[in-house]
């Protein structure tokens, strides 16, 4: 019998030609075609039972990329506390009446269900993901997996060769050059899992969200890494999902690694050109030799 991430559709196109001319010196060069990525709005839909009558409520509006839209639902709703597992889901699909950029989520009855833990405003840029919080309260998610301490282990070297088989898995952000990605690594390398989007915490809700419909949270044995910085939020969804290892591109702010430290998380920065920077947790890292100094 198929997961019910296997039944879901999949989109990866995420792009769009329009019109450009190109500039090079003093010399306009004639109109041609060139490829963006897309940026569209996605309502999220959550259908629920309370107190024996079926309710629905419009949760959250973000701006993303087309494409494993109910799977960036999912991984939404897991990361903000108000699903726990698969289990919880009773079907999630576009909705009937709201078109291809509305999704709803329909919980199974007797999911018990807080929206008061949802303070937001109802629109969330691509940019940003808390930043519709209405308290400072709300940006904590209480719930998270306990993680292993210094384990898994992973190489220095395994670390090297993250951007190189990020980017080469990268389809279309190789097509338009305006797309986060968030990647799911195992501890020797291999490339488990990828999403796009034009949001860097709808590309990790997207990559956490066919985890969540797989089962395969928590995440205790793998690897994030991602295209951009790493900011609270993503520390934050990443320690809700158990992922004990999250290294990216560009650098840490310095909330996000308050969070990371105190909840056991290893985070790497700057990942490029055989280098990188250690911020914790480097007892999950392991060097037949270190070369110090």
């Amino acid at each position: 019998m198929q997961s019910l991430a296997e039944r879901l559709p999949t989109n990866a196109a995420g792009a769009r030609a329009v019109p450009i001319q190109r500039v090079g010196g003093t010399h306009l060069a004639a109109p041609q075609d060139d490829l963006l990525a897309i940026e569209e709005p996605l309502e999220i839909r959550l259908g629920f039972t309370d107190q024996g009558r079926r309710r629905h409520a419009n949760v959250a509006v973000t701006m993303r990329t087309p494409g494993s839209d109910e799977e960036l639902a999912v991984g939404f709703l897991f990361t903000e506390g108000l699903i726990h597992d698969a289990a919880d889901v009773a079907h999630v699909g576009p909705c009937a009446r709201g078109g291809a950029n509305v999704v709803r989520v329909d919980l199974q009855p007797g999911v018990a269900i807080d929206l008061a833990r949802l303070e937001r405003h109802s629109y969330m840029s691509s940019s940003c993901g808390v930043c519709g919080k209405t308290s400072l309260e709300a940006v904590q998610v209480c719930r998270r997996p306990r993680l292993r301490l210094g384990q898994p282990v992973v190489q220095p070297a395994v670390i090297h060769q993250l951007p190189d088989a990020l980017r080469a898995a990268q389809a279309v952000f190789e097509r338009t050059g305006g797309l986060h990605a968030a990647a799911l690594f195992d501890s020797e390398g291999s490339l488990l899992c990828l999403r796009e989007d034009v949001g860097r915490h709808n590309a990790l809700d997207k990559l956490i969200g066919v985890q969540v419909l797989d089962g395969s949270v928590p995440l205790s044995d793998r690897l994030l890494f991602l295209s951009g910085r790493v900011s609270f939020e993503l520390v934050q969804k990443a320690l809700t999902a158990g992922i004990p290892i999250a290294a990216a591109v560009g650098a840490p702010s310095s909330l996000a690694i308050e969070l990371a430290r105190d909840n056991g998380m290893t985070v790497l920065g700057f990942v490029r050109g055989n280098r990188f920077n250690v911020y914790c947790g480097a007892e999950r890292l392991r060097a037949a030799a270190w070369a110090v100094g």
